[in-house]
Formats: structure tokens, C-alpha cells, sequence
């Protein structure tokens, strides 16, 4: 959005039978809850993958069990100095030394809190919840495959999932609104009719449209194309080459067992757009039921009389259609986009609907 010039789940707890040393996320430390709070809003913040680059490091060079226990014992250390851990031993030295990680970035995260708490006035700070319906993560790897070969069977599931969709017929009810703490100042409106031709290419028919009243923000064509392809992000076989994927662990999502990874692209070329953040695939049909984070890149430092473009923080869900695919359903984005000339807090909701195979195809 431009800013125009002038205005838990059981295998969350962690699994002792295959990790032995994961006890120590059993160890009863009733302050790790407070910790993962801090740690989700540390997701937020966009520091979770800084987290995760520093939690693995070591377990780039020794990929067994052990790196799993370490993280598992340093969560429970975070919340009070374990008694029987001795800092000149190796395993003591990585607990201790995990620990310290996990306790500067938390650190840094509240000191961001009360920064932002003081400087934005009450009730503007969105913030797109990327949580709900989230168990507790579980580091433990995949137990009847390898990561590698969990991507390879999600790409290839939504390959089929993306050229099925296009044999669909829809609705898309987009609605976005500007706030003034919790009142609304100015929204857009528009439902669609959405299907494919015989080639491919997605037809739109809009069936209602109110009148733009948004204030301090006007939609783009990236905004647009957000709706089309990222909130809907599908990630196919020929996409994830873009891509690094980082293997997070598995949780349970709603009523789903899912793997969750985090996605950032490989390399920037001049002209594309990319994806960043979140994705949960459905550990039975390898399908992605779940995307949180945004589209880039950003346009933040801006020339004399060019517009800036921020790009606000989504969450997609999606739902079984015809037993068999994983479409999207709906859309939900609370970010508060941050202008030199001001911050605006943006609510965007968009909801697919009322799919039907198309006759004939």
C-alpha cells in the first residue's frame, strides 16, 4: 500500500521416546510459558528466524538428537538456572550457550514492546495474530520421512491443488479498512465473481463495488496482486526453487497435524515479487493449510517525490473442498503501516467462497 504525498497439542510437549534428552521440556519450568509468549511475539517482530538461523547452527555440524535435547534443555534453563547442568562440560556449555541466545533476542523483543506501547497512541498498533488455533511447536523432525522429502511431496501436492483450482468458480469478498483507534475511518469494498477459461486465465466479474473512502493509504496493483497470488500463496514443485526453506517442526493447527517451515526467497531479482514467512502443511495430504507474512519486496526509502509501498503482515486459511483439495478460505490482515508521514492502521479481510467445479472441465 503506497501512502500518497501529503497525506497444544501433544507432540508439542515434546516426545522423550524419540529425543531422549527433550526432557527438558518436561521439566515442569512454569515460566516457559511466559517465555513462548515472548517468543511469538518475537515471530512477529520478524526475529524468529534469526532465532532459528542461531538455534541451528551447531545442528548444521552434528545433525543428531543432540542438538534437539540442547534446545529443549535451554528452554527450561531460560526460566531458572537448571542445578544439575555444569557450565565446563560440553553439553553445559551448549545448554548455557543457547540459553543466552534465546534471552538477548527475548530481551530485545520487550524492549521493542515498550518502545512501541509508548510511542503509538492506543489502538492504533495492529498486528496480524499469526498464532490462533497454534499448539505448541515440537523441534522433533519428521518420523517416517526426511524434510527434504516432505517438501518434495508438498510441492508436487500443490501443483495438482493449483491446476485443480483452475477448473473452480468462486466468490472473493475483499474488504479493507482504515482505523482510528477502534473506529473505522474509510474502507473499500468489492465482491467478485472468479473463474478460469479454457487456457487457464482467471476471469473476473464484479458484482458489487462501494464507493473507495479509505483514508491515508490508496491501493496499488501490487495490493491487488496480493489478493490473487500471495494471500492465496500456493508453492509448487517449479515455484520452490525461489525458495529456502527452513524446516521449523511440526504443531497442531486447529484440528490438523501439520509441518511448519519458515520461506524467504533465495534471491532478489529486480521487477519480481517474493513471498516471506510462514507455511503449515498438512502432514496427511501435504497440502498447505496455512500462510502467515507478507509480499516483498518493500519500497521503504524512497526517492524525493516518489511514494513509499509497505506491504502489511497476512494470515490465509484454508478448507477441504470436494474431499480432496486444500483451497483458500479466508484472509486476515491488522498491521499498522508506518509512513514518515505518519502510521496507518490498516484491517483487511478477504473471504473466498461458494467453490464449484466448473461444467464440463
Amino acid at each position: 500500500m503506497e501512502c500518497p504525498i501529503g497525506a497444544a497439542s501433544e507432540g508439542g510437549r515434546g516426545n522423550p521416546h524419540t529425543k531422549p534428552g527433550r526432557v527438558g521440556f518436561e521439566l515442569g519450568c512454569q515460566g516457559r510459558s511466559q517465555a513462548q509468549e515472548f517468543a511469538q511475539y518475537v515471530e512477529g517482530r520478524g526475529l524468529r528466524i534469526a532465532l532459528d538461523k542461531a538455534l541451528t547452527r551447531k545442528s548444521r555440524e552434528n545433525k543428531d538428537a543432540r542438538t534437539y535435547d540442547v534446545q529443549g534443555l535451554a528452554w527450561a534453563n531460560l526460566c531458572g538456572p537448571l542445578p544439575f547442568f555444569d557450565k565446563e562440560d560440553d553439553l553445559g556449555r551448549d545448554v548455557y550457550w543457547h540459553t543466552s541466545i534465546m534471552r538477548e533476542l527475548i530481551q530485545r523483543c520487550i524492549q521493542s514492546t515498550i518502545i512501541l506501547v509508548v510511542l503509538l497512541p492506543a489502538g492504533l498498533w495492529g498486528q496480524t495474530d499469526c498464532e490462533a488455533g497454534n499448539g505448541l511447536l515440537d523441534f522433533a523432525p519428521p518420523k517416517t520421512m526426511s524434510v527434504q522429502e516432505v517438501i518434495q511431496k508438498f510441492g508436487a501436492a500443490e501443483a495438482a491443488t493449483k491446476e485443480a483450482h483452475l477448473h473452480y468458480t468462486y466468490k472473493q469478498d475483499v474488504l479493507v479498512q482504515t482505523l482510528s483507534g477502534k473506529d473505522v475511518t474509510g474502507e473499500f469494498h468489492e465482491v467478485t465473481s472468479v473463474s478460469y477459461d479454457e487456457k487457464g486465465k482467471r476471469q473476473e466479474e464484479v458484482t458489487f463495488a462501494a464507493q473507495n473512502s479509505l483514508r491515508g493509504v490508496q491501493l496499488t496493483q501490487e495490493d491487488m496482486e496480493d489478493i490473487r497470488i500471495f494471500m492465496p500463496l500456493a508453492l509448487t514443485s517449479e515455484d520452490l526453487p525461489q525458495y529456502s526453506l527452513t524446516y521449523a517442526g511440526q504443531q497442531h493447527v486447529d484440528d490438523l497435524d501439520t509441518y511448519e517451515f519458515h520461506v524467504e526467497p533465495k534471491k532478489e531479482e529486480k521487477g519480481r515479487r517474493y513471498f516471506q514467512g510462514r507455511i503449515w502443511v498438512d502432514a496427511q495430504d501435504f497440502q498447505i493449510v496455512k500462510v502467515c507474512g507478507k509480499s516483498g519486496p518493500e519500497r521503504v526509502r524512497v526517492k524525493k517525490h516518489q511514494e513509499p509501498d509497505l506491504r502489511p503482515m497476512f494470515v490465509t486459511y484454508r478448507q477441504q473442498v470436494d474431499g480432496r483439495y486444500w483451497f483458500p478460505a479466508y484472509t486476515r490482515s491488522d498491521d499498522t503501516l508506518r509512513f514518515k508521514t505518519g502510521s496507518v492502521h490498516v484491517r483487511e479481510t478477504v473471504k473466498f467462497s461458494g467453490y464449484k467445479r466448473a461444467g464440463g472441465r
